[in-house]
């Protein structure tokens, strides 16, 4: 399952979902601003506070940003 861990209001965190949403990717979006646990989730992830958007298909292998590249990648696109 494709995760992507978004803020309210980000440009690039759009531009991910928009991204996914064009390649007919299904993802889940979690807004981290409100959900605690997604929260907790990304920062166990990437190690950081509010990194955003992060992209992941494993829990363990990510995307930070909007990155085409390391999408198509990480996604086998």
């Amino acid at each position: 399952m494709v995760k992507v861990y978004t803020v309210t209001g980000c440009p690039y965190c759009e531009k991910v979902k928009r991204y996914l949403a064009s390649k007919d990717v299904d993802f889940v979006a979690y807004d981290i601003e409100v959900d605690a646990a997604a929260r907790d989730e990304c920062k166990r992830l990437t190690g950081m506070d509010y990194a955003v958007p992060v992209t992941t298909i494993d829990g363990e292998h990510f995307v930070i940003d909007y990155d085409k590249a390391a999408l198509d990648e990480l996604l086998c696109l």
